[in-house]
């Protein structure tokens, strides 16, 4: 299931990364609002995830590490949430989804599901690394895999599909 879909790789010295970055950004302000009405829904959903991993594979990992870094620092000015103590995690997660989905869609070239898959569980991999290394507890990494597996699905399938159908 491969997607023909025009790729970037933008640059920090074009506005459009800026421009896109900030579209990113006010995604995840709105996004979690809603996902936020189920409860847990942040936890098992992970919404900035998908807007950020989406964003980066379609314009390059440099739109997609500046929107990881301003989309939880901004959340939580305007909402509070997530907690202070959390946002490092987060930033970092959210760091290496974009970095992988830049990465890998430089190299391949393409939307395929089986990419996605591979960019979704490698970014998992590293980012629960990351998280046992900033946090030293595995309460919280082993909840991703175990409460956020719908949200691993819809990061791999509402990717896939923003990808494919959005121009």
């Amino acid at each position: 299931m491969e997607a023909s879909v025009k790729l970037y790789s933008l640059n920090y010295d074009e506005a459009k990364t800026y421009l896109w970055a900030s579209i990113f950004v006010a995604c995840n302000l709105v996004l979690p609002q809603v996902f936020h009405l189920i409860p847990q829904g942040g936890i098992i959903f992970s919404p900035l995830s998908l807007v950020i991993l989406a964003g980066a594979y379609k314009f390059g990992w440099k739109v997609g590490l500046l929107a990881a870094v301003l989309s939880p620092l901004v959340n939580h000015l305007f909402t509070g949430m997530p907690m202070w103590s959390v946002l490092p995690v987060m930033t970092v997660k959210l760091a290496v989804i974009a970095l992988v989905a830049g990465l890998a869609a430089q190299h391949f070239k393409t939307v395929s599901l089986p990419v996605i898959i591979g960019v979704v569980l490698v970014s998992a991999g590293i980012g629960c690394l990351g998280e046992l290394a900033l946090t030293g507890g595995a309460a919280a990494t082993v909840a991703d895999f175990t409460i956020g597996w719908p949200g691993l699905l819809l990061q791999v399938f509402g990717t896939w599909l923003i990808l494919k159908f959005v121009r």
